[in-house]
């Protein structure tokens, strides 16, 4: 579904194992454990644990679909992950999670969950999406601002319905995600500083450290 990308991963050790999740902006319907969970919008690196053996499936939404989704206030799942009954009602969950179990490709079930909401719902916010749009191209919080026709502390408060933070915080995360890409690609650090915004290469592996707790050669092996 647009907006919208299935991702899949097994534990395949003999123990659990941990996985380092970045922050993306985005938020997360999972298939964890034989239930449905929702990740929230991190604003650091979430530690989680795999179980050996087992399969995960999610639906990742993109920056500001989410709570439409969901139905909830993305800075109220700000760094949490529940249980997607806290959200919903328990038998609508329940008969969810037994489809979900029965499905050949449960990430075509997750897709069809959230396709029932969309039809239930109103779109999520244009503006809030063009704002995400301008944000990751590197545009400034005041220039985005003006550009959807918002004043900076309007654009905040909308930000935090949709998002889970303000859109400073998201323009850092953002950035950082563009920067890894780029040294996963094999560009020096240096050039990778400059070409992402930051102001020199300390500042990069400041920011990298300060969102997932690890350097950039950590990510980057």
């Amino acid at each position: 579904m647009a907006g919208a990308a299935v991702w899949r991963a097994t534990a395949d050790t003999a123990q659990v194992s941990a996985a380092r999740v970045l922050p993306d902006g985005c938020m997360d319907l999972i298939w964890a454990d034989d239930a449905l969970m929702v990740a929230g919008p991190d604003t650091t690196a979430h530690l989680t644990a795999w179980r050996p053996g087992r399969d995960y499936v999610g639906l990742r939404f993109a920056p500001g679909t989410g709570p439409t989704i969901l139905g909830v206030a993305a800075h109220e799942l700000r760094d949490q992950r529940v249980g997607l009954a806290h959200l919903w009602p328990a038998g609508r969950v329940r008969r969810l999670t037994e489809h979900v179990a029965a499905a050949p490709r449960r990430g075509v079930a997750l897709e069809e969950i959230a396709f029932g909401r969309l039809r239930r719902v109103e779109p999520p916010d244009p503006a809030i999406l063009a704002a995400v749009d301008r944000l990751r191209a590197g545009a400034t919080v005041a220039a985005t601002a003006a550009a959807v026709g918002m004043g900076e502390r309007h654009l905040y408060r909308r930000c935090l319905a949709a998002l889970g933070y303000g859109p400073k915080t998201l323009a850092r995360i953002l950035r950082m995600n563009r920067a890894l890409a780029m040294s996963r690609a094999g560009i020096p650090p240096a050039t990778v500083a400059a070409e992402a915004g930051y102001a020199d290469q300390p500042h990069l592996a400041r920011e990298v450290r300060s969102l997932t707790g690890v350097p950039l050669s950590v990510l980057t092996p």
